[in-house]
């Protein structure tokens, strides 16, 4: 072929791997003919247009996943696929021709991104980190071999064992590179390999509990480097290069807040992002050197908090850094003891850091992300990004201007297991990180009204209740997402009878949310109970299952809401009394309570302790907590709520031997002074609602032998 036709010289590898993407499909196909093979080394060679690249990569993903799909366990997977590969690249890489050469540099390096374990294989042989080397030197004057080592040094340094073998030469080497000023592509494969090197081998010196090798450029120069290779790049595999190694460095707090101050550079990187879905969004891939990938990892690192640690894992962090301090006596205590805690890292900065984020056009960023590709790596996160950026609540309005919450809807769509009948054991398979776009909805949910989070169409709302309600009870969710989720769902509750009624049918929903009510942590118990609260009024269904029918079901339901109407939370309080409010206009229910306060004597006492605490004695049993209690103030939305439960509550008996026995009880333990009061309170304001149901529930005492002085 001669060198002047290089559209029919593309063509041939082209042709060829069309071919062999058919014959992937093919189950009967096992391995590359010689042709074949050849045409897929020399896929990812520079010299070819984009288009070959993608079909290499096709072709190699089909490949592997066949061979590790016929091995019976992955190190035969990848002794199986190394064994295919190893000498036709190590042979390449050694020739002394620079085609040869370049064609099994750019293959190992695309085989790390496909399958690593089995292009690690291939890397530790002895004589290929030597062969790769001695490149440089056959081929001095090539820019060419010098970026495919670049990069493929890079990949190596991605995994622990190739790093190993990468010395004080290969650091020095890729030093050059990065600082020589005439080939930008070059210099962009030579930094992010610098910082994988960097990032691997810190983490390696943890692990061993050494000090690791520090490079000469630091940080912060690696990261300016970067930085000006994205806003100035005009070649898209160094601007690729740059994204990748700032996705590796903006974990560090320093590089989070030079990143995040620079708004040219944020605008510049921003804009990199395709604004709809194409060719250019489908070529990208989920690997970290994608650069649509790398860009929403910058985002999310930038705006990232601290973990939330548990009461136990705070211990246990406390333990680890305790013992550094005893092992390491001879650093600064005070250095040793703060370890991992960076101010810059504080959750007032971080904060500071999502507003810039949002100012210089982050949520169009992300939201363009999920329109432009299908990857689930590149989706997940975006909904970790957006998760972050709305712990703000000042930020909420801007995500939802700018379509945050479509773009999480679409995102949870896209993972979300398939709606199957409930099977008794059987739990959907939702990884945890998988519920940070749920939690994000959620949290938009909770602070916004729903027409502004899920628009007029009430099928958005509808289709948020299950990953709601799979947040609530998925083992994988922590108490925090449970806690949001119910919250998220109690707003969702107000916005019509179906969608309370949805609510309260979703799978296994109502047995946690009840278990949740007795949880000792006072706002997942609050939550709970204004969930109960909400569905009991706007779900039929709910509001039989709770005391419209008398089972001892509901008996035991409505136990566990007086109870709650006596726990010192206000807001829970608030919450039970409201249920019993709504649920009192049952005669079922209104039966079942006598029968709870002729058993335990706890009734009537709560619910009048609701209306005026300081002139309802408490049960007996509680005689030891009534100086408590005669210290609390009447709270004007307790007092309607408990007039209100006693009015139903009076007016539902329907058997007159109950009736006398409740009125003689109600008597005795104050209820009666307690109503008088409020009749006395309301005698100014005629038109207040709480004196009708109070006036009411006195005549009843009245008409049922009660005498009642004013």
């Amino acid at each position: 072929m001669s060198s002047d036709s290089p559209s029919v010289a593309s063509d041939a590898p082209s042709n060829a791997l069309d071919v062999l993407l058919k014959k992937t499909q093919d189950k009967s196909w096992v391995t590359f003919a010689p042709d074949e093979l050849s045409a897929v080394l020399s896929a990812f060679s520079p010299t070819q247009p984009v288009t070959v690249h993608t079909k290499g990569y096709l072709v190699l993903s089909a490949y592997c996943q066949r061979r590790r799909s016929e091995a019976s366990s992955p190190d035969e997977g990848t002794q199986s696929i190394s064994r295919a590969f190893d000498t036709p690249v190590t042979t390449r890489i050694a020739d002394t021709e620079e085609k040869e050469a370049l064609d099994g540099l750019t293959f190992l390096s695309a085989l790390f991104d496909v399958d690593h374990a089995s292009a690690a294989v291939i890397f530790q042989r002895d004589g290929t980190l030597e062969a790769i080397m001695d490149a440089l030197d056959l081929f001095p004057k090539s820019p060419n071999i010098d970026i495919a080592v670049a990069h493929l040094l890079g990949r190596a340094a991605g995994h622990k064992t190739c790093r190993a073998l990468l010395g004080t030469d290969h650091r020095n080497w890729l030093e050059w590179k990065s600082r020589q000023a005439d080939n930008a592509e070059l210099r962009a494969a030579a930094a992010v390999a610098m910082v994988k090197l960097a990032r691997g081998s810190s983490a390696d010196a943890a692990e061993a509990g050494g000090t690791p090798e520090q490079l000469t450029m630091q940080d912060d120069e690696l990261a300016a480097l970067m930085k000006g290779l994205v806003v100035d790049a005009r070649e898209t595999s160094s601007l690729a290069d740059a994204v990748e190694g700032l996705a590796y460095m903006s974990t560090n707090p320093t590089v989070k807040e030079t990143l995040s101050k620079d708004s040219a550079f944020l605008q510049r990187l921003f804009a990199l992002i395709p604004r709809r879905k194409g060719a250019t969004a489908e070529s990208l891939g989920d690997s970290i050197a994608s650069p649509l990938y790398g860009i929403v990892v910058i985002i999310s690192n930038l705006c990232a908090y601290r973990p939330r640690l548990s009461a136990e894992e705070a211990q246990i962090l406390k333990l680890r850094r305790m013992a550094k301090t005893a092992k390491d006596l001879g650093q600064s205590q005070g250095q040793a003891g703060e370890e991992g805690l960076d101010p810059l890292d504080d959750d007032d900065c971080v904060k500071e850091r999502g507003r810039r984020l949002i100012k210089a056009g982050a949520m169009e960023a992300l939201t363009s992300a999920v329109r432009a590709t299908d990857s689930r790596a590149v989706r997940t996160a975006v909904g970790k990004a957006i998760l972050n950026l709305v712990e703000d609540k000042d930020n909420r309005g801007e995500v939802l201007r700018s379509g945050g919450a479509k773009a999480l809807q679409t995102i949870i769509q896209g993972f979300l297991p398939p709606s199957q009948p409930a099977v008794a054991g059987k739990i959907p398979e939702i990884e945890k990180e998988d519920f940070e776009p749920i939690q994000a909805l959620a949290k938009l949910a909770i602070t916004s009204a729903p027409v502004q989070v899920f628009g007029p169409n009430d099928g958005a709302v509808y289709d948020a209740i299950r990953p709601f309600a799979l947040m609530v009870t998925h083992p994988n969710a922590s108490l925090l997402q449970r806690f949001e989720a119910m919250m998220a769902l109690t707003n969702l509750s107000s916005q019509s009878p179906e969608a309370a009624s949805r609510i309260a049918r979703a799978d296994g929903l109502m047995n946690k949310v009840e278990l949740l009510m007795l949880e000792d942590h006072t706002l997942v118990r609050r939550a709970a109970t204004e969930l109960v609260c909400n569905l009991v009024a706007g779900s039929e269904e709910m509001f039989n299952k709770w005391g419209g029918d008398k089972n001892m079901a509901s008996k035991s339901k409505l136990q566990v809401l007086i109870a709650l109407c006596d726990v010192e939370d206000l807001p829970t309080r608030l919450a039970a009394s409201g249920a019993l409010a709504s649920l009192t206009a049952s005669p079922d229910a209104c039966e079942s309570l006598a029968e709870l306060q002729r058993e335990r004597n706890r009734v009537l006492p709560i619910l009048g302790q609701l209306v005026d605490p300081t002139v309802v004695s408490r049960p007996e049993a509680d005689e030891g907590v009534e100086e408590e209690a005669a210290q609390l103030e009447p709270d004007p939305g307790l007092a309607h709520r408990g007039v209100v439960c006693l009015r139903n509550f009076f007016v539902g008996l329907q058997h007159k031997p109950t009736e006398m026995e409740i009125a003689s009880e109600a008597d005795r333990v104050g209820v009666v002074r307690a109503l008088v009061g409020v009749v006395k309170t309301c005698a100014q304001s005629p038109s207040s609602p709480i004196l009708r149901p109070a006036a009411e529930a006195l005549k009843w005492l009245l008409e049922h032998g009660v005498e009642i002085s004013v």
